[in-house]
């Protein structure tokens, strides 16, 4: 079993430019099924083999397209999401970053109610290393199928936690970017709760970062539901209070978004916290171990 993707997903590549092509080339090459792209005035077309379609609707009835990554500007991302979403698209993945804060209150509201999920947007998308399924820019190259699942705010350190990982020889089960942005569509309490149900998964590294109070909502998850090992990691430590850290959600802004008060959470709700990037590979091994789940 498998989080959010698996071997039946059929991946549909919304903005089909430079960077949509180039990353729908890699995800075939790992081994996704890609069965359709968007651009409004290519519809006819092929991309690599992949019939382009004008819209959203259309790939969908003809493809049986049943997740979507979105490449398109930051402009019209937001419409891009919901095109999607009235077609009926299960899974949705924005990769666009930049996209305006009002833009995406007004996604949000759209979603309410809807069947459609919504990662991102401003991430990395999502890996399924045991299916051979990336819906996303992850460098395939250094996952490892297996049974831990990740959870990450910042898109380069999921790499780097993988990394890690695989260098201990802990595969991993599904890897979710959930993204940086002030507003999201799956919150980290969502992703940790889809890998807490997910009997394929047998523990979690959650990696944080400043600003809002993600972290001590996923910890009030973490401390009443999860019994599987949980490592976390917040980035932005030094940050100063009131300057953005690379995303626009990483500001501090009060006393829950100060990575201390979201690591002392952590811990009160029984995760293990690294405070070094370099160690989260080392000690979910010991976790492991200490659990009996890894010799």
């Amino acid at each position: 079993m498998a989080v959010l993707i698996d071997a039946n997903t059929r991946l549909m590549v919304q903005g089909i430019g430079t960077e949509g092509a180039n990353h729908m080339r890699r995800s075939i090459a790992y081994g996704t099924s890609v069965v359709a792209a968007i651009h409004p005035k290519r519809g006819g077309e092929q991309q690599d083999g992949v019939p382009i379609f004008t819209t959203v609707d259309e790939a969908v009835r003809k493809t049986g397209a049943n997740v979507s990554i979105i490449f398109v500007p930051a402009p019209a991302a937001a419409d891009a999401i919901l095109e999607a979403a009235a077609a009926g698209v299960p899974l949705i993945v924005c990769i666009t970053e930049g996209i305006p804060v009002l833009d995406m209150v007004r996604v949000k509201a759209a979603l309410l109610g809807s069947k459609s999920i919504l990662i991102g947007p401003n991430c990395p998308g999502v890996i399924t290393p045991g299916t051979r399924t990336r819906i996303g820019i992850m460098p395939g190259d250094v996952f490892l199928p297996g049974r831990v699942g990740v959870v990450s705010r910042s898109g380069t350190l999921v790499y780097e936690v993988v990394a890690q990982l695989t260098a201990e020889g802990i595969g991993q089960s599904t890897c979710i970017g959930v993204g940086g942005d002030p507003i999201i569509g799956t919150r980290q309490v969502e992703a940790i709760r889809m890998l807490n149900e997910d009997p394929d998964t047998d523990a979690i590294v959650m990696v944080g970062e400043i600003g809002g109070s993600a972290e001590q909502e996923a910890a009030a998850y973490i401390k009443e539901h999860v019994k599987k090992p949980v490592v976390a990691f917040i980035a932005g430590a030094t940050a100063p209070p009131g300057r953005r850290m690379g995303h626009a959600g990483a500001i501090i802004s009060g006393e829950d978004g100060k990575a201390e008060n979201k690591k002392a959470a952590l811990r009160a709700a029984g995760a293990i916290v690294s405070d070094s990037p370099a160690e989260i590979g080392s000690t979910m091994k010991k976790a492991l171990q200490d659990r009996g789940i890894l010799k």
